[in-house]
């Protein structure tokens, strides 16, 4: 045990290191200049609404909380041996990490936009630097969270080859989950609710640029992008970084064969990953390249030195890489999803090109358009999902899938700090155009969030990647622990199960693309009587911005709800009544569904939001024009897709999964 205190001693340290660098780059940022008083005063209604949704948002999420902790101190009293009082505990401490990670980031976001407009003056390289500064903040606060919340787990509960740990972290995975579904959910309802109300009645019926400080839902629309974009997707990824390492756990603390070494090394993995991270944002920072060139050629380094720390590991541990051949596959899988959705969104492609010239012919065919070139793109990635699971199986065994998810997400802090960097490059563009300043600063944030688009949908593709390799996972180690050998489609309780679980991620999705659209309606109907009553145009009145920031802060509290209990309650529902095989039946059928429409709408939606941009730009006739126009209404399709119900389904389809670990000795 000696080398393994050693190892978890490091894993700690790595951790440490994760979350001092976040400090010392918030530190940093705060000493940055902050503009004009005009900027500040923008930044500061930013802030001020972000805050204000986050802390309501999350004393309705503590509610939920409570009350499932509560049920699992029942559990637990009531004598069921798979549930404790350890469980309740990590389960209350990885929500706490959640909530404490997505509103750290969030926090260092909102500053960080006014200081990447301020930069501007200088030059589109400082400015990019700063924007990366505050997505980096983002990401090793997240990966160094939940590295050290997992660590502190295994300490606090005893030896890491205890059942009692082993409880301990399916709790504490539970909670990362339940409160990542409702960051998700919540924050896309607000932020899209706001940016279609802002882009329906301010650029296409009164024909005024985005982010005009006279239309009133502005200030709601840039709130939306941190607390939607940063916050929610800090949470997305968070969730899948906590479950994959815990798939893991779960999985080699089954195998007797790879002793307490085989739990871990996935933390040993996930700690190389970070550190290659830190070496990957030092890269950028260092070598003077274009944006686009310096964010993909860190990406590459850090996915190189991932793999070569995982080759040395494994064959240091166990005198052999072969589990090096399932780590390398999940490191594979995201390299090769993110260039497939770059090539199916990425604003220079010809299928984007192509997306933007229908916009030439309305609103109808741009919509078509876009959903066909989503539905296009699933099947790629599906393939190579599949294929790499086969790859990691043959490696390694169900440890080896786990192991290949582990791999997928080690590079969490630098996948994360790419794609925060995105909504902060959007927010600088927003606090120029309102503050008034020079056309050419916003033309070069105008850069910066074009890129942002492009790494965001990447960090989207990445994120249903790990979301099905996680889910695998999960869901191997769920029939580890309810003593599954085959899933019996014969078994007509099974496939009552499947079929259940096939239509669960379109019922979720449901829910969520009507939350938005109800938001939307509120928030449209709010700009257009301010506009009719007011005096905004001429300039005389100033709009009633806090006014739009409320509804859509209630609007999505209210509308997340539901979507959020589902993911809990079916799962329970489906093994207290038809028991594990058919819950198995059911994870099974959620999963093959929910990852291909995850990846359409995803896919689509970026696809749609860049050929807006495109004409934008001054292609295809540019603003003001019918083809504007059109983009704009598609855009609007597009946005809650890959905003919202797309970047949810992977949180639901990891969730249930986890669910059903917890509480599968409840089932028969």
């Amino acid at each position: 045990m000696a080398d393994a205190s050693f190892l978890f001693a490091g894993v700690l340290t790595v951790a440490g290191l994760g979350l001092l660098w976040a400090v010392v780059r918030g530190m940093g940022l705060a000493a940055r200049p902050v503009g004009t008083k005009a900027m500040v005063e923008v930044s500061q209604a930013i802030q001020e609404g972000a805050r204000a949704f986050l802390l309501r948002s999350y004393r309705t999420v503590a509610v939920f909380v409570a009350i499932l902790a509560a049920g699992i101190v029942v559990a637990d009293r009531l004598g069921h041996p798979g549930l404790s009082l350890s469980t309740a505990v990590a389960f209350v401490f990885g929500a706490a990490c959640s909530l404490g990670s997505g509103y750290a980031g969030m926090s260092v976001a909102v500053k960080a936009n006014v200081r990447t407009a301020q930069a501007a003056h200088t030059g589109l390289t400082a400015a990019f630097r700063v924007a990366l500064d505050g997505g980096s903040v983002v990401g090793f606060a997240v990966a160094g969270m939940g590295l050290a919340g997992i660590a502190l787990v295994l300490f606090a509960f005893g030896q890491i080859d205890r059942p009692t740990t082993l409880l301990a972290i399916n709790g504490f995975a539970l909670g990362a989950s339940s409160v990542a579904l409702f960051a998700r959910v919540g924050g896309g309802i607000f932020t899209k609710g706001a940016d279609i109300g802002a882009d329906l009645v301010g650029k296409v019926e009164e024909g005024i640029p985005e982010d005009d400080p006279r239309n009133p839902a502005v200030i709601a629309d840039n709130v939306g992008d941190n607390v939607g974009d940063v916050a929610g997707m800090g949470a997305d990824l968070f969730e899948s970084y906590v479950g994959s390492l815990v798939a893991a756990v779960v999985i080699g603390a089954a195998d007797e064969g790879l002793g307490a070494k085989g739990l871990l090394l996935p933390l040993c993995m996930a700690g190389i990953g970070l550190l290659s991270s830190l070496v990957g944002v030092l890269f950028v920072r260092l070598v003077k390249s274009a944006p686009d060139k310096g964010l993909r050629q860190a990406t590459l380094w850090t996915v190189l030195m991932s793999a070569a720390g995982a080759w040395f590991l494994t064959a240091a541990l166990y005198h052999t890489p072969r589990l090096f051949g399932s780590v390398a596959s999940g490191l594979v899988i995201a390299l090769l999803i993110g260039a497939l959705t770059e090539r199916a969104t990425g604003s220079g492609t010809s299928r984007v090109r192509g997306l933007a010239g229908m916009a030439t012919t309305g609103p109808a065919t741009a919509v078509i358009e876009g959903l066909a070139l989503g539905m296009g793109s699933v099947a790629l990635p599906m393939m190579i999902i599949a294929l790499g699971t086969l790859a990691a199986y043959g490696f390694g065994g169900l440890y080896g899938i786990a192991l290949a998810a582990v791999g997928m997400m080690s590079t969490t802090a630098i996948t994360l700090t790419v794609d925060a960097y995105g909504p902060i490059a959007d927010n600088a563009g927003g606090i120029a155009e309102m503050a008034g300043l020079a056309p050419e600063i916003r033309q070069r944030t105008d850069l910066l969030d074009a890129l942002g688009n492009t790494t965001a949908a990447v960090g989207k593709g990445i994120a249903i990647g790990s979301a099905a390799l996680t889910a695998l996972a999960l869901f191997a180690a769920y029939a580890e622990r309810a003593h599954l050998q085959v899933v019996d489609l014969l078994h007509p309780e099974v496939t009552a199960g499947l079929v259940v679980g096939g239509s669960l991620p379109f019922l979720f999705s449901a829910f969520s693309l009507r939350a938005v659209g109800k938001a939307a309606q509120e928030m449209v109907g709010e700009v257009r009587r301010q506009f009719r009553t007011k005096k905004l145009l001429s300039g005389i009145d100033r709009p009633d911005y806090a006014r739009c920031v409320d509804i859509s802060t209630r609007t999505a509290l209210r509308e997340m709800l539901l979507p959020g209990s589902l993911a809990v309650l079916l799962p329970l529902l489906v093994g207290l009544t038809l028991g594990r095989d058919a819950l198995g039946g059911m994870l099974a059928g959620s999963l093959a569904s929910g990852v291909a429409l995850a990846i359409q709408m995803a896919n689509s939606g970026g696809a749609m939001d860049n050929a807006k941009k495109l004409i934008e730009s001054g292609q295809y006739g540019g603003r003001g024009t019918p083809a504007h126009a059109a983009a704009v209404v598609a855009d609007t399709v597009g946005d809650p897709l890959k905003d919202t119900a797309g970047p949810s389904l992977n949180i639901l389809l990891k969730l249930m999964s986890i669910v059903a670990l917890v509480f599968v000795p409840l089932f028969r």
